[in-house]
Formats: structure tokens, C-alpha cells, sequence
């Protein structure tokens, strides 16, 4: 009874109801994942009546399997292709725009910081309608295709690591870089040799971002597709959604899932790697990543 009691007054003393309210947060979030996950290895036809485990539509089915379909084939390689070249591009432009930011001071850099937080207000839609507006409408020296996409996904995504870099800055301090300016280095050689280091772990956090979302985009990309060639997964499922679509749809986002997971692990150990002698990061855990993030 006092025990009921001392609940009643104080229900959050134990965190068991934040804990279940926790779990099952992430077992209705993650059910439908693991449900189209698993009908990915369906030996049958059905997205509805699991009827055995096979990798008919991973490889096994010679024309309509994601490696023998040219056109979910080709999808799955322009998201990895879109996924790669706008983070190659997107991350030393963020890097430098944030340091950039950092180091200028005035009413100008105050409205270009103002003008690149607008990235996470703007719709996307609305910024993939102008850009088409953009592309179509004026001579540029590229069209519709995978250049106009990545063009469209480094505007959208060149503020996060932007943000999260400026974040890190803002932790370090001058200290270091002014340190090493005493003991005799020139301001570029401080920036390279003690700042960026000591930058790394928000670098790899805003690459393990990019390249997830990157992979995950469906708005701009759409718009801003030619042919079908340049279409990438997210665009190939929704337009054979209605065309009685089989499991190697679910293949074909369990692997885009698989590509997702893999760079967030490879950032995390990267993470931990680095920042074993870094005094700034105590904790090299998963949760120092996270915080990145």
C-alpha cells in the first residue's frame, strides 16, 4: 500500500513507464520495417502470405529479381550514385561555409547564416518546384538528370553540416588553434592541422546524415529526374506501387536499409577511433556519436 502510495505522489521516480512508453515507441516504429523486410524473402509472389524464406528476389529470379531487372537495378545504382556524389560534394562546402561563418563577424555573415537555417524551413516541395522552375526555364549548362539532382540535394542539404560543424566549433573553442599559432604556426596551418582534426567527428557525423537522407530523398529527386534512367528507388517504388509490384520492391529497400546501416556503423567506428586521444570527447561510446548527430 505505501508503496502504491509513494507511485502515486511521485509516478516517475522508477522511469519504468518512460521505459515502456520507450519500447513500444520503437517496436511500432520498427514493425513495419521488419515486416517488408521480411516479405523481401518471400519465395513467393504475395506481399501479404509469407510462404517460405528465399532469395528469389534479391538474385534468384532471372527477370524479375532486383540484380536481373535492368530498371530496379538501375535505380538502386543511381540512389548509391546520388547518395555518394552529393555527400562528396556537400560536406567540404558545409565544412567550409560553417568555418567560414565561424570566423566572419558583421551583418552579412548574421544574413547568410539566417539565409542557410531557410533550408530547414522551406518546404522541400517548394524548393524542388523552383529549382525545376530554375532549370527548366533558364539556359544552365545542365537539364533534368542526375546533375540537376544533385545540384538540388547539395542546396537542400549543405546546412547540416553546416550546423553540426559550427555546433563542434563552438565547443572547441579558439584555444587550440590559438596555442598552436603561439608556438609558431600560421593561422591556415593552425586550421589545418589542430582545428580540422579536432573537427572530425562532426565531419563524420554530418557524412553518416547526408548520405542516409541522401539515399532517403524522394521530393526533389522526382522532380527533378529526366528519364527513367535517372529515377532512384525511392521514385521506382512509388510509381509501381499500384502495378501489382512484387517483393523485389521490399528487396530493393531492405538493401537501401542495409546501405543506411552500414555507413552509420563505419562513421561510429571511425568515430571511436579518432577520438580515442581527442581531450574534447571523454565519452567514445555510441552516445558521443549520437550527440553529433
Amino acid at each position: 500500500m505505501s508503496a502504491l502510495i509513494r507511485w502515486w505522489h511521485d509516478p516517475w521516480r522508477k522511469p519504468r513507464i518512460l521505459g515502456a512508453v520507450t519500447v513500444a515507441y520503437l517496436l511500432w516504429s520498427l514493425l513495419p520495417v521488419l515486416v517488408a523486410v521480411l516479405f523481401s524473402f518471400n519465395s513467393s509472389r504475395s506481399r501479404t502470405d509469407f510462404q517460405g524464406f528465399s532469395m528469389r528476389w534479391y538474385w534468384g529470379d532471372d527477370t524479375r529479381s532486383v540484380w536481373a531487372d535492368d530498371s530496379l537495378h538501375a535505380a538502386l545504382l543511381q540512389t548509391l550514385k546520388l547518395g555518394l556524389v552529393t555527400t562528396l560534394v556537400t560536406i567540404p562546402l558545409g565544412v567550409a561555409f560553417a568555418i567560414g561563418m565561424d570566423r566572419w563577424r558583421g551583418r552579412l555573415p548574421q544574413s547568410a547564416n539566417g539565409v542557410m537555417l531557410l533550408s530547414f524551413v522551406i518546404p522541400e516541395t517548394l524548393l524542388a518546384v523552383a529549382l525545376l522552375f530554375l532549370v527548366t526555364t533558364i539556359v544552365l549548362p545542365f537539364t533534368l538528370g542526375t546533375t540537376a539532382q544533385v545540384v538540388g540535394l547539395v542546396t537542400f542539404q549543405i546546412s547540416y553540416p553546416a550546423v553540426i560543424v559550427r555546433a563542434r566549433l563552438a565547443t572547441i573553442g579558439r584555444e587550440y588553434e590559438e596555442a598552436a599559432m603561439d608556438l609558431g604556426a600560421s593561422p591556415a596551418g593552425a586550421l589545418r592541422r589542430v582545428v580540422l582534426p579536432m573537427l572530425t567527428p562532426a565531419i563524420l557525423a554530418s557524412t553518416v546524415l547526408v548520405f542516409a537522407d541522401v539515399i532517403d530523398d524522394f521530393v526533389l529527386v522526382r522532380y527533378l529526374s529526366g528519364a527513367s534512367a535517372t529515377e532512384p528507388v525511392t521514385v521506382k517504388i512509388y510509381q509501381s506501387a499500384r502495378a501489382a509490384p512484387t517483393p523485389a520492391l521490399n528487396a530493393m529497400a531492405s538493401l537501401l536499409l542495409l546501405a543506411a546501416l552500414l555507413a552509420v556503423v563505419a562513421g561510429y567506428l571511425i568515430h571511436r577511433r579518432l577520438t580515442r586521444a581527442d581531450p574534447t570527447q571523454e565519452d567514445r561510446g555510441i552516445g558521443a556519436f549520437a550527440a553529433e548527430l
